[in-house]
């Protein structure tokens, strides 16, 4: 598909790295499957990896976590 941002660039599979914040939490998590503008290098996430990462985030808050850097681990 073509970027809708720069409109120069086409997306292709790759990885992000996505950042949380919430409250006193902060929770990296690195290798998120994306898809990535050859052109400008933004990322988008799907719709339904985005619903993972806010249910790990919800439960990193949950139980008390501050910092934590992790993996991203397909279902």
């Amino acid at each position: 598909m073509t970027y809708v941002i720069c409109k120069h660039g086409k997306t292709r599979p790759g990885t992000a790295t996505v950042t949380l914040e919430r409250a006193a939490t902060a929770l990296v998590i690195k290798g998120v499957p994306a898809q990535v503008c050859t052109n400008c290098g933004e990322e988008y996430v799907e719709e339904d990896t985005t619903a993972r990462l806010l249910r790990t985030a919800e439960e990193a808050v949950r139980t008390g976590v501050q910092v934590d850097v992790r993996q991203y681990a397909a279902a």
